[in-house]
């Protein structure tokens, strides 16, 4: 069944039956998709066990980062998909980055504790500190160590903000961001 079939048929039998989802069609379609990429790869995709340590966590979410990059459907994040605005002031940097709906992303790994805000939008978040949904308006601290798995379920406004005074993005990422745990001074 196509998307746009299998939507009219969703819409029509959630109006039929008098039915409340927790979730939009957008986001059945996505998991039912993913399911059947699963099943067409003939391997099950199992990055984390129900209940994990930091260390099962940090090489299952380096394990789901390949996989994605891996696939070739995956986009690869640039300023046209993902607009950025960068902001510099006195010893903070700004980033403002939009995350459109359905979107499955994994971050980098944090160097440095920061604030981080959902401005707008809803999303799940999925760490080693657990797993949250959060919805806007919302702020969070970013822990030393933090790389985290991030399903935008609407459009969504993200800002983090950075102690530096440096006005370079390349010097400023080269200090707050890595991508191997073992880089980590303290975790």
């Amino acid at each position: 069944m196509d998307r746009e079939s299998a939507k009219f048929q969703f819409e029509d039998m959630t109006e039929r039956l008098d039915i409340e989802h927790t979730f939009s069609f957008d986001e059945a379609w996505d998991f039912v998709e993913y399911k059947n990429h699963q099943v067409s790869l003939n391997k099950p995709i199992d990055f984390f066990p129900s209940k994990y340590t930091k260390e099962q966590f940090r090489k299952g979410i380096v394990k789901l980062e390949e996989t994605m990059i891996a696939d070739s459907r995956a986009i690869e994040s640039n300023s046209d998909f993902h607009p950025v605005k960068h902001t510099y002031c006195k010893n903070q940097y700004i980033r403002e980055i939009f995350n459109p709906a359905g979107e499955l992303l994994v971050t980098k790994i944090h160097k440095v504790e920061h604030p981080f805000f959902l401005l707008k939008g809803e999303m799940s978040i999925m760490s080693e500190e657990g797993e949250m949904r959060i919805s806007a308006p919302y702020y969070g601290v970013t822990p030393i160590g933090t790389k985290r798995v991030i399903y935008a379920h609407t459009d969504c406004t993200f800002v983090t903000v950075h102690p530096t005074d440096k006005k370079d993005l390349t010097e400023i990422e080269k200090d707050l961001i890595t991508t191997d745990y073992n880089e980590l001074e303290e975790v």
